[in-house]
């Protein structure tokens, strides 16, 4: 598997830089999101947990897949600035506990009676 950096450029605004690349797979099936974020951690200097791949695209029998991606100087920043469906993608947000008031909420919820029973 190779990677090529197509396109590199900072975003200040968002405070992030956005990357453009082509991974070349040659007699293999298309990489998934923890092995290429891995790739591009090693190549672009950066954390593997601060890189979000929002898509990769590959055609059916292709050996070259294109992707973009979002490396962000924190995980937190990360957090606060992707979509969820994306986080979940990336394997990045953890399960939730849930909260002693979410807890108290489903003990308080009551089931309507059934007939006759009132």
């Amino acid at each position: 598997m190779e990677i090529e950096i197509r396109e590199k450029k900072n975003n200040p605004f968002l405070n992030r830089t956005e990357v453009h690349f082509t991974i070349t797979h040659v007699n293999q099936k298309t990489p998934n999101r923890d092995v290429v974020r891995t790739e591009l951690a090693d190549s672009l200097n950066a954390k593997k947990e601060n890189i979000i791949i929002e898509r990769l695209d590959s055609g059916f029998g292709s050996q070259k897949t294109k992707g973009y991606a979002k490396i962000y100087p924190s995980r937190k920043h990360a957090e606060e600035m992707e979509y969820k469906h994306i986080l979940k993608r990336n394997e990045i947000k953890g399960k939730q506990k849930k909260s002693e008031d979410d807890s108290k909420e489903e003990d308080t919820v009551k089931t309507p009676p059934s007939e006759g029973q009132e």
